[in-house]
């Protein structure tokens, strides 16, 4: 099962808003923040004598130094993400082992011994070091599944954070959608083919292995194991490999990847719906190849496998709808259009004074410059506000102000997740945006991002 940007299912550390750090700061009572949509996305221009303190959008972006302060581009800053036990980078892929894999690992060793004491009473406490074998044979072909994923993204062009093998397989996680129906359809279906080819390789090699061994248990379990995950990752509903082929295929009929993620996503939920009530049901009626005569223990068992099962594909087909709004709405976030403007101030330019230039010239924000005009610092609206006025003539800018880092230098071009991702990296309440040129384009503050991002939400896909 492959993740495109939390399609499949969601990466809460990765592209969901909900996890962006900044606390919102506090709002200048005297300056409430314009709705996003009033603002054009030209280059702020300069400020007009009669402004008033009620500015719209587009006086709200302007030079922060009138074209003279300048600093050096946004720096690209590698991106590391975590999530277990790094194995190695195929392809240049991080590989990670959750923790969770360990608890799943001594659950099939605990289950695959139980059977080999059946088949091999002979091994006795051998059986569970051969069933550990078998565990992390098995979780090797779910990689090969992974990978099938991830070279078939990368083939596109699409970049990706990470594979992670976890409690119940693993996930590609993919961070762009594939640009057309066709690409999505291949890049979800290499998975579960790839699963099949293991599954027949398996079968050839257990053919001339003798029955009732320990190498030929072994190959008899990864051929039904893998032939299970082919067929499992085929059913056509959100979050498997099949609903993302369901999806591809709806996107090509109706020209809509959002109805195609809708269609696929419904039929994803029927289909948890099925394997809750349905799975006990089979297994009790021996047409999964077990014993009719089931006990208690057996049934409970199958019970809880089934609602665990549902419960998964349920949430990550909801979790699906959900990241494709997001991703429907997201480029209408762009930094260049929530940027405020702002004006310069030297470090020892009383409050008062800034605030009176910043409202003379209709900006919001203001940035400490050196003497050459270079910034060196954002003063934070939270602590604007936490000022009494009376004592604002005689607190300097300096003491109110966050020295800038690289990673509070955002590119104006920024928009979207690229903006998200961005703005996660570095947690702050204001950023300094700049030109690709370096030249100082003016403030961002995460509250307003967040803002934006909440307004876009609640517009209608």
């Amino acid at each position: 099962m492959d993740v495109t940007g939390g399609n499949g299912q969601p990466q809460p550390d990765e592209n969901h808003p909900a996890d962006h750090p900044p606390a919102p700061p506090t709002p200048n009572p005297e300056h409430d923040p314009e709705s996003e949509s009033e603002r054009d996305q030209g280059h702020p221009g300069k400020p007009r004598p009669d402004d008033t303190a009620d500015r719209t959008g587009h006086e709200h972006r302007s030079l922060a130094h009138a074209g003279i302060a300048r600093t050096d581009p946004p720096p690209e800053r590698p991106r590391e993400p975590g999530g277990g036990i790094l194995m190695g980078r195929p392809f240049g892929v991080p590989v990670y082992v959750a923790p969770s894999w360990f608890l799943v690992a001594a659950l099939i060793t605990w289950v695959f011994g139980g059977q080999l004491d059946r088949v091999l009473p002979e091994l006795g406490a051998l059986r569970y070091l051969v069933s550990l074998f078998f565990a992390v044979a098995f979780y090797a072909s779910v990689l090969v599944h992974e990978l099938a994923h991830t070279i078939a993204a990368l083939r596109f062009k699409l970049p990706v954070r990470r594979i992670q093998l976890q409690f119940f397989g693993g996930v590609s996680e993919i961070e762009k959608e594939a640009e057309t129906p066709g690409r999505e359809f291949v890049l979800a279906f290499v998975g579960p083919l790839l699963s099949l080819v293991l599954a027949g390789l398996f079968y050839l090699a257990l053919k001339p292995v003798e029955p009732g061994t320990v190498p030929g248990v072994l190959l008899a379990g990864l051929m039904i194991s893998n032939l299970i995950v082919a067929v499992f990752n085929l059913l056509p509903g959100l979050p498997l490999d099949g609903g993302r082929m369901l999806r591809a295929v709806v996107w090509k009929i109706t020209g809509r990847p959002m109805t195609g993620t809708v269609a696929a996503a419904w039929v994803g939920r029927a289909l948890a719906v099925s394997v809750l009530i349905g799975l006990p049901l089979l297994n009790q009626s021996g047409a999964l190849g077990g014993d009719r005569d089931v006990s208690g223990m057996d049934t409970v068992t199958d019970a809880l496998l089934a609602a665990i099962l549902a419960a998964i594909i349920w949430t990550g087909a909801g979790n699906s709808l959900r990241m494709a709004r997001l991703r429907e709405h997201l480029p209408d976030l762009r930094a260049r259009t929530l940027t405020r403007r702002a004006v310069p101030v030297q470090s020892d330019t009383p409050l008062s004074e800034g605030l009176r230039r910043a409202n003379a010239a209709g900006a919001r924000a203001l940035v400490v410059v050196d003497a050459d005009g270079t910034p060196l610092s954002l003063v934070r609206e939270a602590a604007i506000v936490g000022v009494p006025e009376h004592r604002r003539p005689w607190v300097p800018v300096s003491e109110l102000a966050q020295d800038l880092t690289d990673g509070m230098r955002v590119s104006a071009e920024l928009s979207g997740e690229e903006l998200l991702d961005t703005l996660r990296a570095t947690p702050a309440t204001e950023y300094l945006v700049v030109e690709n040129t370096g030249e100082i384009y003016g403030v961002l503050s995460a509250a307003d991002v967040e803002r934006a991002f909440v307004k876009a939400m609640a517009r209608p896909s």
